[in-house]
């Protein structure tokens, strides 16, 4: 942390989540406010180059590779590319059991997030690591619904277990399951395995009805002013989640765009790839069908490995509440407590609808559907993810991928300042913060964790001669 007297206090936040780094904040606090942010990946992958002359039918297994928190929307999405590609569907079997596992995936990463990520920075904490040091003193729940939220934490681990067991059941493994591939899935459908998994997803059901909802609205009674905090306009995209039949004909949460709180249908024609504050080389702002993924880590003024993705020119925040919101299931407020309010209602929804796709599978019917590859031609596979809209833009020729592109949700939420100087919708959300103390900017930590940051997913070779920052402090 370093003070100048006009451009005020610089406070450097890395990482960013209590499991990993990958990405930076910096913001500047003037009289006890946050008046400028800059969200930066600091981790360059290059998976749309490892993609390069790779038969398509293997990017629904390497691109789970990019993130272990998410890696089945990943699947998703590149398994509808090639389909799209290849102008095929799923079976009904195959349609479910890719959403079956998907939706569990979803599950464990939402579980894990509002316990492991959101809840340490509201209540005081057992001294034990991974939770001590605390991130702040600012904990104002009573005793008794302290040590509720506490319990709820531990129990949270094991539940979100369980719906890896979904995973594992219908996808060999998890992460990085088997089971979505373009065509459907990959394991046949039981009587047996049916009755297990209602069994399990009864359990993470009760869990989110009777603990995780109360315990989500517990935080919102003793911290109201988070309802303000973290706040922007209704900017929101979502592309559809979770098909309803084979032919994606509706989706259980519809894909939609909020433009200042107007909705409208999504344009993927629409969308754009700003590069001026990236570290990455090529046209200034592109469709992500023609962009190129050409890294330069010493490029003058990039401070992300994040592409600034925009549509129609505007910074459009997705995860959760854009998914509520533009299904119209959830319109009270954009802000920090919104957030982790539509999270938690998300995942009682997600686990109800998972019900209802276990009781439709079909024993002894397929789950997959064969095709050929096609020699050329192109894919787009779009998909809602646990943090929003994931899109992944294929071209095939000769057999092989020529051309391969990715903008993931954290891509959208995280995005650095585009090229005509706007904010991504976290700096964004960041602007007017107040700190109270900025040796512990706990304010900071919980509007950037109220998005559920994924870094590993948003950055797409470390330098490590780079200038260390004045003071890191760790969320």
């Amino acid at each position: 942390m370093t003070t100048d007297k006009n451009a005020g206090t610089r406070i450097v936040i890395n990482p960013t989540t209590r499991t990993m780094g990958a990405s930076q904040v910096e913001v500047r606090v003037k009289a006890g406010r946050v008046v400028d942010a800059r969200c930066g990946a600091t981790v360059f992958r290059g998976f749309e180059l490892i993609l390069r002359d790779r038969d398509p039918r293997d990017a629904a297994y390497i691109t789970q590779r990019i993130c272990g928190i998410c890696p089945t929307a990943h699947a998703t999405a590149a398994s509808f590319a090639v389909e799209d590609l290849a102008g095929i569907r799923p079976p009904h079997n195959g349609n479910l059991l890719r959403n079956l596992i998907f939706a569990g995936d979803l599950l464990q990463n939402h579980i894990r997030h509002f316990y492991l990520f959101t809840v340490p920075d509201y209540v005081r904490v057992p001294e034990i690591r991974p939770l001590t040091p605390p991130s702040t003193t600012d904990c104002r729940l009573p005793r008794a619904e302290n040590q509720r939220l506490i319990d709820n934490y531990f129990q949270s681990i094991d539940v979100s277990r369980k719906a890896y067991e979904i995973d594992a059941l219908l996808g060999g493994k998890a992460p990085h399951p088997h089971g979505i591939l373009p065509g459907g899935g990959s394991v046949p459908v039981t009587a047996i395995t049916v009755l297990n998994l209602l069994s399990i997803v009864k359990t993470i059901y009760r869990f989110i009805e009777e603990r995780m909802l109360p315990d989500v609205y517990t935080l919102a009674e003793h911290y109201p002013e988070y309802f303000e905090i973290g706040a922007r306009g209704v900017d929101f995209l979502n592309f559809g989640l979770f098909p309803v039949d084979p032919e994606a004909s509706a989706h259980h949460f519809p894909g939609a765009a909020m433009i200042g709180g107007r909705k409208e249908a999504v344009d993927s024609g629409e969308i754009s790839e700003h590069l001026r504050y990236t570290h990455f080389e090529g046209a200034p702002v592109e469709h992500p069908s023609r962009g190129d993924t050409r890294p330069n880590p010493d490029k003058p003024g990039g401070y992300s490995w994040a592409k600034a993705p925009r549509y129609r020119g505007r910074a459009l925040e997705g995860g959760p509440l854009a998914q509520l919101w533009t299904c119209g299931d959830y319109r009270r407020g954009v802000s920090v407590l919104d957030r982790l309010i539509a999270r938690v209602l998300l995942s009682r929804e997600v686990a109800g609808l998972m019900r209802k796709w276990l009781t439709a599978l079909k024993p002894g019917r397929p789950v997959f559907s064969h095709f050929q590859v096609p020699k050329s031609g192109v894919g787009v596979g779009l998909t809602g993810a646990m943090r929003g809209p994931l899109g992944h833009w294929l071209e095939v020729e000769g057999g092989r991928i020529k051309h391969y592109q990715i903008i993931t949700p954290t891509a959208w939420n995280f995005s650095p300042h585009d090229d005509q100087g706007g904010p991504g919708p976290v700096e964004e959300a960041l602007i007017g913060t107040p700190v109270a103390d900025p040796n512990e900017p706990v304010e900071i930590g919980r509007v950037l964790h109220s998005f559920d940051p994924c870094m590993s997913c948003v950055a797409h070779v470390i330098v490590v001669d780079r200038p260390v920052p004045d003071r890191v402090i760790v969320f």
